[in-house]
C-alpha cells in the first residue's frame, strides 16, 4: 500500500488492515528501506519497532515473545519495552520505535 497520511512531524504510511496482524504474533513489514516488526497485543494495541535486536550480533525481533509490555528477544532473551524500545536491566540498549495509529481498520506507521 502506498497511501500516506501527512501529519507533523511524521509522515504516516498505511501498512495494512488490523486483521492482517494476528494477536500475540509479530509480523515483519517493509516501508522503503525500513524493516519493521509489528506486534498486535491481545488487548488490541499495536506496536512497531525496528526489526533488529540491539545486541551487537543483531537478529530479528519479529519472532520474539510478548509478555505485558515487554518483548523477549528470540535470540538473546533480552527484555525490550514496547513503549519506548529500551532494553531492561541488567542489559542495555534501545530499539527504534515507530508511532502506530488506527484509522478505522487501517494501520498506519509514522516515519
Amino acid at each position: 500500500m502506498n497511501q500516506q497520511l501527512q501529519e507533523k512531524p511524521e509522515t504516516y504510511v498505511c501498512i495494512g488492515r488490523q486483521g492482517d496482524f494476528p494477536a500475540r504474533l509479530g509480523k515483519t513489514v517493509f516501508v522503503g528501506e525500513e524493516e519493521i516488526a509489528v506486534f498486535h497485543l491481545t488487548d488490541g494495541r499495536l506496536f512497531a519497532l525496528q526489526n533488529r535486536s540491539p545486541h551487537r550480533r543483531g537478529g530479528p525481533l519479529c519472532e520474539g515473545m510478548i509478555s505485558g509490555d515487554l518483548l523477549y528477544d528470540p535470540l538473546y532473551d533480552w527484555k525490550i519495552n514496547l513503549l519506548d524500545g529500551k532494553v531492561q536491566a541488567p542489559d542495555t540498549g534501545q530499539v527504534k520505535t515507530y508511532p502506530v495509529k488506527l484509522d478505522g481498520e487501517h494501520v498506519w506507521i509514522g516515519l
